[in-house]
């Protein structure tokens, strides 16, 4: 674990990670939950630094079955998910609290919505730098590379840090 950057609270049997324990990740993901041979196994939650969650049923380090909740409460449905689509365009808070009076736009889920650093995208889980293509999560800390597909995909639908012009440009 000195070289993944991770940290194991828990007990050893043989060597291996084993029982009850805690499994921080060096992105301050944190697995809770029980361990078998040194691998997720059995009831266990994976809490991710935006507040979200991850609650399942592990079989040696796989999920057999599980649901992932939003930091705001949002629980995702593979089955029925109809948040933000073509079928309804609400925000969560905006169902649970109602709609805004008329001309007073809700950007985000957050209200207000974050401040975007100049030059980046908010990506939901971060912001994007498009030139160095690296997304750091909302309190500057490293959470990946976007690779070509994610780069394109923020590029089409994220929030940007800068206003642009919209329609015909004025004749100078």
């Amino acid at each position: 674990m000195e070289y993944t950057g991770s940290q194991y609270i828990g007990e050893f049997v043989d060597g291996r990670m084993e029982g009850e324990a805690e499994y921080i990740l060096p992105t301050e993901t944190k697995y809770v939950g029980e361990m078998k041979d040194g691998m997720f196994h059995g009831q266990g939650t994976l809490y991710f630094p935006s507040g979200s969650r991850y609650d399942a049923i592990w079989e040696k380090g796989l999920v057999v079955k599980g649901t992932y909740t939003f930091s705001d409460g949002l629980q995702y449905d593979a089955e029925n998910w109809h948040y933000c689509d073509s079928y309804d365009r609400r925000f969560y808070t905006e169902i649970c609290y109602g709609l805004k009076p008329a001309g007073i736009s809700q950007l985000t889920n957050m209200d207000p919505p974050r401040k975007i650093p100049p030059g980046c995208y908010d990506c939901g889980d971060g912001f994007y730098n498009p030139t160095t293509r690296i997304v750091k999560d909302y309190k500057n800390h490293f959470l990946r590379n976007a690779d070509g597909d994610e780069h394109e995909w923020i590029i089409r639908t994220c929030r940007k840090g800068w206003d642009e012009t919209m329609g015909p440009k004025p004749k100078p």
